[in-house]
């Protein structure tokens, strides 16, 4: 009786043959999606995503319509949309020019597309609109993020003001959505009023010393109180614009989609105040940990945050410095925030792509920032730097995840069967490769497929072939 290899025999065993490949991925979310917390559920009587979604769709009908056109015009002029493009538009959507341009603005506010210089892009969201149902949520609650730029405030307040009231929005929002219901618009111009006094007095700054005279004294203006009425009714009617409320005989009423929105932004804050104190305060290092256990929609509401108290450009930089440190999961999440980042990280991306240790994630964050569908951007990748990307995925759910985890990770290879991914992570020399072997070894259940990975190891280690 002849004798294997312990490659051979396992090449010949189909029982350990790699099923088809996922996408990459996939394998980004193996750690996160293991120790996430449960999704809390939305109030009693808020429709199902479905719904949602069909009904975020309608409001941003006109928006998708003009973002199709926009993106498929190959015309350069098409890029900022000038008045000659808005006719055009409109002769082609059969809209008038007010409603294209209305739907112009709505499609960037929500991510629709994209301007690149004069060229439009189609934003990742357009391209996923019709078939994802969360893509269309995210979408308009972006809208609904930047109602006051929707419909322009006043032009004779000052900005000071109009911001402040823009600032107690929110609480007003919260009273709609504990009422359940309509509330009177003295109610909430009470709670407005309120709200402002609290941001003045927190703001509230007492000189030190004697202070210079005036050269001039200041022109009198008018009382903050005299302009939040009509300030607030502003403020409704730009809520009420991006579908968020409906406006009635002296009283507001918030729509289901408007519901939703203000208990996924209330859920934000609650999961925000449980993460470790001071994430926003802390350097990147620390603000990726603590944001490594939480799920993706409120670890991106925390890198929002961390990116508005910093320079973009200084925040670009601290994220790229943590994501070329020894940590894996640092590394992912480093680009992870660096996608809420956006165009303005573009440059220092497309330089960290000549770094080996970075280059799979910064082709795979440049391949999305310029339209692909984040399931199909792996493509991008050649199968050398898949099979890096791989391997530094299964470091990090070596070092922060669950031994399931790490077996579960191979379905993700680019590999069809063990020996050919073994041959070729021990090829692509990958710094912790002895290390992720040796775990994957202890961890996966099938005794012949752990004694040729602990030989794989022992061949890296060694220097063997």
């Amino acid at each position: 009786m002849t004798s294997r290899k312990p490659d051979e025999q396992l090449a010949r065993n189909s029982r350990l043959r790699l099923v088809r490949p996922r996408p990459l991925t996939t394998a980004r979310r193996a750690v996160t999606d293991g120790r996430s917390r449960p999704a809390p559920r939305p109030p009693e009587g808020t429709p199902p995503p479905a719904e949602l979604a069909r009904q975020a769709r309608a409001v941003l009908a006109d928006a998708v319509r003009v973002a199709r056109w926009a993106a498929g015009d190959r015309d350069p002029g098409a890029g900022p949309l000038d008045a000659a493009t808005a006719e055009r538009a409109a002769t082609a959507l059969e809209l008038t020019p007010e409603r294209v341009r209305a739907g112009w603005d709505r499609a960037r506010l929500a991510g629709l597309v994209e301007l690149h210089g004069t060229a439009v892009r189609p934003g990742w969201r357009l391209q996923a609109w019709d078939r994802d149902d969360s893509a269309v949520q995210r979408g308009w609650v972006a809208l609904f993020d930047a109602w006051s730029l929707v419909h322009p405030a006043p032009e004779d307040v000052a900005a000071s003001t109009v911001a402040e009231v823009v600032e107690a929005v929110p609480q007003v929002l919260s009273l709609l959505q504990l009422s359940a219901g309509p509330v009177l618009v003295p109610s909430l111009l009470d709670l407005l009023q309120q709200r402002v006094a609290e941001l003045h007095e927190e703001r509230c700054e007492v000189p030190y010393g004697p202070q210079p005279a005036p050269v001039e004294p200041p022109a009198p203006e008018p009382p903050a109180g005299d302009l939040l009425p009509p300030l607030l009714d502003w403020a409704l009617e730009g809520l009420a614009a991006v579908g968020a409320l409906t406006l009635g005989k002296g009283q507001a009423t918030l729509t289901p989609l408007g519901n939703w929105a203000v208990w996924v932004k209330l859920e934000q804050i609650c999961v925000a105040a449980q993460s470790p104190a001071g994430n926003i305060e802390q350097s990147a290092q620390h603000m990726l940990r603590g944001c490594a256990r939480l799920t993706p929609g409120p670890a991106r509401a925390e890198y929002r945050a961390w990116l508005a108290a910093r320079t973009v450009g200084s925040a670009v930089t601290e994220l790229l410095a943590v994501a070329r440190g020894e940590d894996a999961l640092l590394r992912g999440l480093a680009f992870e925030a660096l996608r809420v980042v956006g165009a303005p990280a573009e440059g220092e991306v497309r330089a960290a792509a000549t770094d080996s240790s970075l280059r799979p994630y910064a082709l795979l964050w440049l391949a999305e920032y310029e339209g692909a569908d984040p399931e199909d951007a792996a493509e991008v990748l050649t199968r050398e730097e898949s099979t890096w990307l791989w391997v530094d995925t299964a470091a990090a759910v070596a070092d922060h995840g669950e031994s399931d985890l790490l077996v579960r990770h191979l379905d993700s290879a680019v590999q069809g069967n063990v020996p050919t991914l073994l041959d070729e992570i021990r090829a692509v020399g990958h710094p912790r490769t002895v290390q992720v072997l040796v775990a994957l070894a202890a961890a996966h259940p099938d005794p012949a497929f752990a004694k040729a990975v602990r030989r794989a190891a022992f061949q890296v280690h060694t220097g063997g072939a």
